[in-house]
């Protein structure tokens, strides 16, 4: 197996928008860290040695409508799923991000930006070799759903592929698959700029719920029973399928690194991908560090 160095961006960079469900505006910054740092989150807004929360499956707390991390001190940072897989996706392995709010700044519902910012930044590579999840082992985890049953399939691979399909029984998001491939699939090309999605009949639902009060065209696919609400349409034809194989990289890389394994994904959502970090971890026989 090839030796690769571990990664982090070269210089500070930040952004502005504003947040997804908590509709505040949001400032992050992006930092370089140090070797086996991993990725680091902290809020600026909190009182140092209570502000930092690791980026990890552990630490997940709420997977409704995003995925949200937080420490023992009670310390939050929610919807880092499209940063994250912005993160794996460029190849970082340390990182800091400093937030001066609760939630990652939603920019347009994609991770694009955040790949834009890791490129304007530039990546370092340090000295350190990276060290990544090799799984030996089959794991499998399920849920039933009105829709059919949830599962996650993760057997052994000489690389990282995801076979993904979803279907949420609309006649404009039927049945969809997106086959990911590390040495034919480009993360930037054919994944970073798939949007977040809701249905239009859900908003005032959410909105009651304290959430999406970020939310606008600019930064979602809205839709209803004629299609599409957005301005310009689809960036992808499957745009549906490409944004939750986004999802799943990003909540994916709270193993803490990468995975070499093939898996497959049906109907997944940020709780069973959780659901199958918690399974890999809980069965030290599957997987080895390499």
């Amino acid at each position: 197996m090839l030796n690769i160095s571990q990664k982090t961006i070269n210089s500070k960079i930040s952004c502005n928008s504003v947040g997804l469900h908590s509709g505040n505006d949001v400032k992050m910054t992006l930092i370089p860290a140090p070797c086996n740092s991993g990725i680091i989150f902290r809020r600026v807004d909190v009182e140092k040695g209570k502000n930092e929360i690791k980026a990890s499956y552990k630490n997940v707390v709420t997977t409704n409508l995003g995925t949200t991390i937080a420490n023992e001190f009670g310390t939050r940072v929610a919807t880092i799923e499209h940063l994250m897989a912005a993160i794996w996706g460029s190849g970082i392995d340390n990182l800091i991000v400093e937030l001066n709010s609760e939630e990652i700044p939603i920019m347009d519902g994609s991770s694009s930006p955040f790949m834009f910012l890791i490129e304007c930044s530039g990546v370092n590579i340090q000295e350190e070799q990276r060290r990544m999840i090799e799984i030996i082992k089959p794991i499998r985890v399920e849920e039933k759903n009105p829709l059919g049953d949830k599962f996650i399939e993760l057997t052994p691979a000489p690389e990282f592929s995801l076979d993904l399909h979803v279907d949420f029984n609309h006649k404009h998001i039927q049945q969809q698959k997106f086959d990911y491939h590390s040495n034919l699939t480009s993360f930037k090309n054919d994944i970073s700029r798939a949007r977040t999605f809701c249905f239009q009949h859900e908003i005032e639902h959410m909105h009651k719920l304290g959430l999406a009060k970020g939310g606008s065209l600019k930064n979602a696919i809205v839709v209803n029973d004629d299609g599409v609400v957005n301005e310009g349409g689809l960036r992808y034809k499957d745009e549906f399928a490409r944004h939750k194989t986004l999802d799943f990289l990003g909540d994916m890389y709270l193993a803490g690194h990468y995975i070499i394994g093939h898996f497959k994904a049906s109907k997944v959502g940020h709780g069973i991908n959780n659901k199958m970090l918690h399974e890999i971890f809980a069965n030290e026989g599957s997987w080895r560090l390499v």
